[in-house]
């Protein structure tokens, strides 16, 4: 299993929300390139980036500061927020991102996702927030009818090879990652699926490795000293 240690992006800094509340909003580090400098040198070779400001006004809003980030790890980036057309999905992978991260297009515009997926293989994942058992948009602003298990069977009928899944209750409260559901869609769905939201300490993440998972995503653990990164890194390999 991949570890993702995340940096969440607000006005260039690093910063958690609780259950997906910007009026909730901690600042972690005002300078996110250098969190970056410290996952790598804890060993982590993935990192999972995320624009909060573009998921919530669809369109890039730190952009700057995600290619210091880029530089500064090193290793394999992978972004969303924000990204609704092809312009930007081109923008980021320029910059040397290596994933972009479809959440609220792939939701609003399958086309696009279509698209995105044939003209960059391997290059597209797709973010599913789940609240209540429904996917959420727009920065999690806006819940919709769509089941989360009919969302995951239909990127896996369109071809999509990796899902990260947040269960927005969970995210920041730091109160346990929602084993049940990782299981539940692991057993029924063949996509590499990356666990997000409430990874709170090293049983979470070896309990998600013994499932079969993709990745894990450690996000509010790692800024609070729940979890000692290397170790994780470690653990997993």
């Amino acid at each position: 299993m991949k570890i993702f240690p995340a940096i969440d992006l607000y006005n260039g800094k690093a910063v958690r929300l609780y259950k997906g509340d910007f009026a909730q909003m901690t600042v972690y580090s005002e300078n996110a390139a250098q969190v970056a400098l410290q996952f790598r040198s804890a060993g982590a070779k993935y990192m999972h980036l995320v624009d909060l400001e573009g998921a919530k006004q669809g369109s890039p809003a730190n952009a700057d500061v995600i290619k210091d980030i880029r530089m500064a790890f090193g290793g394999f980036v992978e972004l969303g927020g924000g990204i609704r057309n092809m312009e930007t999905v081109e923008y980021y992978l320029s910059l040397g991102i290596d994933r972009v991260i479809l959440g609220t297009a792939a939701v609003t515009n399958p086309e696009f996702l279509k698209a995105a997926l044939a003209q960059y293989p391997g290059r597209i994942a797709v973010g599913v927030d789940i609240l209540d058992g429904f996917v959420a948009i727009k920065g999690w602003t806006e819940k919709t009818q769509l089941k989360a298990e009919d969302f995951f069977r239909s990127m896996q009928e369109l071809g999509v090879k990796t899902v990260i899944c947040t269960d927005i209750s969970r995210d920041g409260a730091m109160q346990g990652t929602n084993r049940e559901l990782y299981r539940r869609l692991s057993q029924e769905f063949s996509v590499n699926i990356i666990a997000s939201g409430g990874v709170s300490d090293l049983e979470d993440v070896m309990a998600l490795q013994q499932m079969g998972l993709y990745g894990a995503i450690i996000g509010k653990a790692y800024y609070a000293g729940a979890i000692d990164l290397r170790h994780a890194v470690e653990v997993v390999r």
